[in-house]
């Protein structure tokens, strides 16, 4: 008798059906635990970092989204959080650019995107920030001086504030960053006036003036524009 692969639906019906697999939903710590940080989605490292979720989706809710999240300000997230849990929320939705900033730092800076991103920490800022790299002859970052603050929409920055650090650190040459709040990289004529103004007094006073760059969703900067 011939045996056959495929039994009748009336010996189907006789098979026990399978128990269904115990599911197990793991907390969010269990979760990062288990299978590290990438497991968790934007809005789930949040409630960790917040402690509560409804207070977690109430930041959403009101800002809209993480990235506009990373740009509130203390005061705004003071509104929701308390002062320690506020300033841990900025340091957090920070700590990826300044670590990239950071590992940015230990090569030579020797091009636009190579100083913008060692100084992508800019982009969180509030304020407009004038900002001067000092290098030394192989393009490596003596420090950073941060020597002006402005409005939101505009910084003042006088030239004398821009070549102090450079004489005091003896730097072979620097570099000129600011940041645009609103993301917009496109220059106006007052940093064109600076720039020039700044490559001016470099000139006489022999230090390397080597480019300005414009800090914002990406970068602008005036030596490869043919600006400097």
């Amino acid at each position: 008798m011939a045996h056959h692969i495929f039994q009748l639906e009336s010996d189907l019906q006789n098979i026990p059906e399978a128990a269904p697999k115990a599911s197990r939903s793991f907390s969010l710590s269990e979760k990062l635990a288990r299978y590290g940080s990438s497991a968790l989605s934007g809005v789930e490292h949040l409630r960790l970092l917040v402690g509560k979720d409804s207070i977690a989706d109430a930041l959403l809710r009101h800002f809209g989204s993480l990235k506009a999240l990373s740009r509130a300000s203390f005061k705004e997230l003071r509104q929701f959080l308390p002062k320690g849990k506020a300033e841990a929320v900025m340091a957090a939705l920070s700590i990826s650019n300044v670590a990239d900033a950071e590992h940015a730092l230990s090569a030579p800076l020797n091009s636009a995107e190579a100083i913008y991103r060692a100084n992508l920490d800019m982009k969180g800022f509030h304020q407009e920030v004038v900002r001067v790299v000092l290098l030394d002859a192989h393009n490596r970052c003596i420090t950073k001086v941060d020597i002006a603050r402005g409005t939101v929409n505009e910084s003042l920055a006088s030239p004398r504030e821009i070549f102090r650090p450079a004489i005091v650190h003896w730097a072979y040459g620097f570099v000129l960053v600011h940041n645009h709040p609103s993301g917009n990289t496109n220059h106006s004529k007052a940093d064109l006036q600076i720039t020039k103004r700044v490559a001016a007094a470099a000139q006489i006073l022999q230090i390397n003036f080597l480019d300005h760059v414009i800090v914002g969703r990406g970068f602008f900067n005036f030596q490869e524009a043919g600006l400097l």
